[in-house]
């Protein structure tokens, strides 16, 4: 019996940029049938002198990436079937007076829009239930004159199908364990607009007004850790600035680095993470 062939995915481009516009002018929302990566596409965009504030998406990337240089898996759609993942990069210019926390802001404003049971994991990922749902990488350029004005790409790999665990560090898990019913294009529409919003508040206020929800969502809260540098510690929330708090044996420390990797203390109640 022949397999039918997948059906197109009803965008709702139009809808999200008619959300957007009024408070962000000449917001466009792009859909790419394959890109290698939205990130790396906005980042050459920006850099060849095009920074315009704009909604990337690619119905399939051929070479995703994470943080630190990872590759963003997230696995294969079945023959037929409906996306395995949502991935899109937002682009726009941003000037902050600290940038600290952008991340956990934008992580922030996803679950929010997804479901109250997903977690917040310091310092770019979404979990649910101890597995791995969403990612994020945040880049940023230079343009205008001597650099004045900074354009910032923030893109987004969410799971809705659950991908092949082999070889991942972190079990990933997709939303549609959480939201049976949910497509691509409805998690888009329930991200989109909001995302933007946060990132223009984060913009005018920096990541204050986001901390006390962060820490509600806290997937590491009063949980040991052991950072990348081999210090151990209980996390205990974040502060103002989104620094990472670690309670260890030379008290509490304020852990910043874009380069630290946070895990749990292996031991029996952690050895399946």
């Amino acid at each position: 019996m022949a397999v039918p062939a997948a059906q197109p995915v009803r965008w709702p481009a139009e809808a999200i940029r008619q959300a957007v516009a009024p408070g962000l002018p000449g917001f466009a929302v792009e859909i790419l049938p394959q890109v290698d990566s939205t990130n790396s596409e906005l980042m050459r965009r920006a850099r060849a002198g095009r920074p315009d504030p704009v909604l990337l998406v690619a119905e399939q990337q051929s070479a995703g990436r994470g943080r630190m240089g990872r590759q963003w898996h997230s696995g294969a759609a079945p023959r037929g079937g409906a996306p395995a993942a949502l991935t899109f990069s937002l682009g726009l210019s941003l000037a902050p007076a600290d940038w600290s926390g952008l991340s956990l802001a934008v992580g922030l404003s996803v679950a929010q829009s997804l479901h109250p049971d997903i977690r917040l994991k310091w310092p770019n990922d979404l979990w649910w239930h101890d597995r791995k749902l969403a990612g994020i990488l945040i880049e940023t350029a230079n343009w205008g004159e001597a650099g004045a004005s900074r354009y910032v790409v923030i893109g987004v790999g969410l799971n809705l199908q659950t991908p092949d665990a082999a070889g991942l560090s972190t079990a990933p898990v997709g939303l549609r364990e959480l939201l049976p019913e949910v497509d691509a294009a409805q998690a888009l529409l329930n991200i989109a607009a909001p995302l933007v919003q946060t990132v223009q508040r984060f913009g005018a206020l920096g990541f204050a007004p986001f901390q006390k929800a962060f820490n509600t969502r806290d997937a590491l809260a009063q949980l040991p850790v052991t950072l990348s540098d081999g210090v151990q510690g209980v996390a205990q929330g974040v502060d103002a600035t989104g620094a990472l708090r670690v309670l260890g044996a030379q008290g509490v420390q304020r852990i910043t680095s874009a380069e630290v990797s946070v895990r749990l203390q292996q031991g029996p109640a952690y050895d399946h993470l």
